[in-house]
């Protein structure tokens, strides 16, 4: 079998060529929007493939509902069937299609579209959240106790500056990208996310509600929540 290129580097070395693909398809949006679906997408995003009876009885639904989620993602090409494992049962296994998958800019969203993304994207900030605090509070005093890095800071950019800051993000993310094959012992899946925003506009007295004097970034688990 040949061997991917790049396959001897280090994850850092690496480079992946990954296409974005811009869900312009409002009923694709919609699709995925929809809460149970959302779940089942993210269930099998973050744990691999599954049967739509795993699904079940991981995320408290009945198999038939689960069946009726996966086939509709999978219409809009979210999920597929895959060979699942060797266990020699004739189940149908599902799996996400892996790819760079982009929501059109804001300034081309219908009011439709906007309102469908604003409430996708409320409920996932808010599923991030609670997952995060969850985890991190849950977490035991192995070396993986410190893994909630964070960072947050300022940084003054032009809007074509802020679109090559977030293309340099994602490729970043591509080059530690690789095949489970190559994947060392004592990996583990972790969830990364990217919010960038515009600082308030300066008021009249010349203030704003942010202090765009003074970067600061961080890195580590937080010493105090509040």
């Amino acid at each position: 079998m040949s061997q991917e290129p790049g396959a001897d580097e280090p994850p850092k070395a690496r480079r992946a060529s990954v296409a974005p693909v811009e869900l312009g398809n409002l009923a694709a949006l919609k699709a995925l929007a929809h809460p149970r679906r959302r779940r089942v997408f993210q269930h099998l995003a973050l744990h691999g493939p599954a049967t739509s009876a795993t699904l079940a009885r991981a995320l408290g639904l009945n198999t038939g509902a689960t069946s009726y989620h996966l086939r509709e993602l999978a219409r809009y090409g979210f999920v597929e069937e895959t060979d699942g494992t060797s266990t020699g049962h004739r189940e149908r296994w599902w799996r996400v299609i892996p790819g760079d998958r982009r929501f059109p800019p804001r300034s081309r969203q219908s009011p439709e579209m906007r309102h469908v993304l604003d409430e996708l994207n409320h409920h996932a900030y808010a599923a991030d959240l609670e997952l995060f605090e969850g985890l991190q509070r849950d977490a035991d005093d192995g070396p993986w106790a410190d893994a909630f890095p964070y960072s947050r800071g300022t940084v003054r950019l032009t809007l074509p500056e802020l679109r090559e800051f977030f293309e340099e993000y994602i490729a970043l993310l591509n080059r530690y990208k690789r095949p489970e094959s190559e994947t060392p012992p004592g990996a583990r899946t972790l969830l990364t996310r990217f919010l960038a925003f515009p600082a308030p506009e300066p008021t009249g007295d010349g203030s704003s509600g942010a202090d765009q004097k003074h970067d600061t970034a961080q890195s580590g688990r937080e010493a105090d929540p509040s």
